[in-house]
């Protein structure tokens, strides 16, 4: 397995070109076409889409009627299947071709001096600015049709999948302009036959706000097809008489934007992007009723034709060329970032507020450290409170020492409680846990430094056992503080512990996401300046249980040490539960993301000395991490409280998103990283 090529890794290289056209001048049109795909095939491109009838031009009107423009199109087309012959891209041109009795607007899909086939216009706008059935012929019902063209005597009709043997997952359809504009595209029918690539060949002249209409159009398809979407619309050279043009290209990938080019350019232009085939597979894979669908259309989609090529693809690192987020929970715009931080925070409040209505009027005993997560979850609480119109006093707030417990991060839960008016009490836990350890024969209880799992879990639990029975007590339920990462790598201590609650109001939330979200509520005043300025400080806490007392000349214990470093185990987790990629992939989209501390963007507001970059080495070596936890740490996945949903990348709930049985093996994905992921 080449791990360093993105072929080999599931990603095809595809381009969406405009480039200036000659007007009715075939033959340099042709020059000009053969010149950018000579380009492609230097980038390493499988598929290079051009503009709607970039041979001709798309304003030449009567002139499509000529027979003199229409034999120099054949030749022009003849000219470049012969120079495609040595081209490993494959090149699908707008051109006029003639058909029986009729001319057609049409896409010639060429190939290593082969004409694989060619996709009339299924629908030909006749209405403002437009006269096409002035020229052409609507190609809706050239279904099981061959034409000869250029010598060669090929399939002919929108029912054509192009299916590369040795780039799985590369099924590349392709429609014309206004096909995309119909209420049921050519391209979704094509879609639920098994297309993932849908191109389309625009000539669109632009209007004021045309550019943004598009835009929705092609993002849509993208989305509802769960496919790849390549636009490419005509620009430069075009007729003024009544109209102007702007060459407007763009790839969407599943609604997510993967390139785009300047509009009005001066010159030709390529948005080259890689796309993600093994995404689109899983994601039809998941939304089942993608497949529902192809059963109610079964008698459209059966029509559809399949016309295999070969691409040859290159070996080796060759890139790659798309945006990978280092962060796939948190956003890199600040517009995104500050909306989903809005419907998570408000999704995590409403959720409580729901909770304790539910009930009737419990109050929320949380148990506070000065930490990030328990922070969060308190100052979550606090505004279900004011939401219910209740007095934040009805949060009982609990600090609760151990034997690690610093004075830092006590001060700040003491601090943070009192500032937002919480009930809020310190109860010691290090009488009963000593008892404890000495009742179960601990060396602990007899005065020996022995801090194994057993140790931390005594605190842990009694915490919990604490704050259970104080709910009791005073009339209250507990809200957990516990949040998505950690149950991913059950980095929490099962049964009375912080595995468990009443209501857990971060179980959907990855630890990535935490700090943002508390960035936002500071930013967007949800509370007063003295609690903002708290909340800020605690920020800059580092990541640490207190679960076992710091010995002189040694490093306090750091979560991270442990479970991996939280920027690597979230981009796992995201590619593992919303997308099920397998780890050669994740360890090689991982690499992409965090190899260069320069390179690519970071969230609005990450402090530029907690940016990292991690080695090949060090990605492998926590996505081994990850794979054993998380399969190892599934029953206390299954035995989850209630708590909502907040990312689309899913949840650990078994009740939600994520089902799975608790004695499952990891083997597998261990066995392919050892396989197939080198150290350098």
């Amino acid at each position: 397995m080449d791990f360093y090529s993105a072929y080999a890794q599931g990603f095809a290289r595809i381009a969406a070109v405009t480039l200036p056209v000659h007007l009715a001048d075939p033959v340099a049109n042709a020059a000009a076409v053969l010149e950018q795909a000579r380009a492609c095939h230097d980038d390493s491109v499988a598929v290079a889409v051009f503009p709607e009838l970039c041979l001709t031009g798309y304003s030449v009107d009567d002139l499509f009627l000529q027979d003199t423009l229409l034999s120099t199109v054949e030749e022009a087309i003849a000219e470049i299947v012969a120079e495609s012959a040595d081209l490993m891209t494959m090149l699908v041109v707008g051109a006029p071709v003639v058909h029986g009795n009729r001319v057609f607007n049409a896409a010639v899909v060429i190939h290593r001096g082969a004409i694989l086939g060619v996709a009339p216009k299924s629908y030909l706008p006749n209405y403002r600015e437009f006269y096409e059935r002035r020229w052409f012929a609507p190609g809706d019902d050239r279904e099981l049709e061959w034409i000869r063209i250029a010598g060669q005597d090929v399939r002919f009709g929108p029912d054509l999948i192009f299916r590369c043997l040795d780039v799985p997952g590369l099924d590349l359809h392709v429609e014309v302009c206004e096909d995309m504009w119909v209420p049921v595209p050519p391209s979704a029918e094509a879609a639920l036959a098994g297309a993932t690539v849908l191109a389309n060949l625009s000539g669109s002249p632009i209007t004021i706000a045309r550019a943004e209409d598009r835009r929705l159009l092609v993002r849509s398809a993208s989305s509802r097809c769960a496919a790849a979407y390549v636009y490419a619309a005509a620009g430069q050279g075009e007729s003024t008489t009544d109209l102007s043009w702007d060459g407007q290209t763009m790839v969407y990938e599943c609604g997510s934007l993967l390139g785009e080019s300047e509009r009005f350019p001066d010159g030709p232009r390529r948005t080259v992007v890689d796309v993600d085939l093994d995404l689109v597979r899983q994601e039809r894979m998941r939304q089942v009723t993608f497949d529902d669908n192809r059963r109610t259309h079964h008698e459209r989609v059966n029509r559809f034709r399949t016309v295999e090529w070969e691409l040859e693809p290159p070996a080796g690192d060759i890139g790659l060329l798309r945006k990978v987020d280092r962060y796939p929970f948190v956003p890199d715009d600040p517009e995104r970032l500050a909306l989903d931080c809005y419907e998570a925070y408000n999704i995590q409040v409403s959720g409580l507020e729901q909770r304790l209505n539910a009930i009737g009027t419990p109050k929320a005993v949380i148990g506070v450290s000065g930490g990030l997560d328990s922070t969060h979850a308190l100052i979550v609480a606090c505004k279900a409170m004011d939401r219910l119109g209740r007095p934040r006093s009805d949060v009982l707030a609990f600090t609760m020492p151990g034997f690690a417990t610093g004075e830092t991060t006590k001060s700040y839960a003491t601090r943070l409680s009192q500032a937002l008016g919480v009930t809020f009490e310190e109860l010691d836990i290090r009488p009963a846990a000593e008892q404890m350890l000495k009742d179960l024969g601990h060396p602990y209880g007899r005065g020996e430094k022995v801090y194994d799992v057993t140790f931390e879990n005594v605190q842990a639990g009694l915490r919990y056992d604490y704050l259970f029975r104080l709910a009791n007590q005073r009339g209250g339920i507990v809200v957990g503080t516990g949040d998505l990462s950690e149950l991913a790598l059950g980095w929490c201590t099962y049964g009375v512990g912080d595995q468990m609650s009443h209501y857990t109001v971060n179980a959907g939330v990855p630890k990535t996401l935490v700090q943002h979200l508390i960035r936002w509520v500071i930013s967007h005043g949800e509370f007063d300046e003295t609690v903002g300025q708290l909340l800020g400080e605690i920020l800059e806490l580092e990541i640490t249980p207190e679960l076992i007392p710091v010995e002189e000349g040694k490093k306090p214990q750091a979560t991270q040490d442990t479970v991996g470093p939280y920027n690597l185990q979230d981009f796992t987790l995201a590619l593992v539960v919303r997308h099920g990629f397998r780890p050669r992939r994740i360890a090689f989209l991982a690499w992409h993301a965090w190899k260069d501390l320069e390179a690519g963007e970071w969230p609005p507001g990450f402090p530029d000395d907690a940016r990292v970059a991690y080695s090949l080495e060090e990605v492998r070596t926590w996505l081994q991490v990850f794979v054993k936890r998380f399969f190892a740490n599934q029953f206390k996945r299954s035995a989850l409280p209630n708590g909502p949903k907040v990312s689309p990348s899913g949840t650990m709930s078994p009740r939600g998103d994520w089902r799975m049985p608790s004695d499952a093996k990891g083997t597998a994905w261990l066995a392919e990283i050892d396989r197939d992921v080198p150290t350098s």
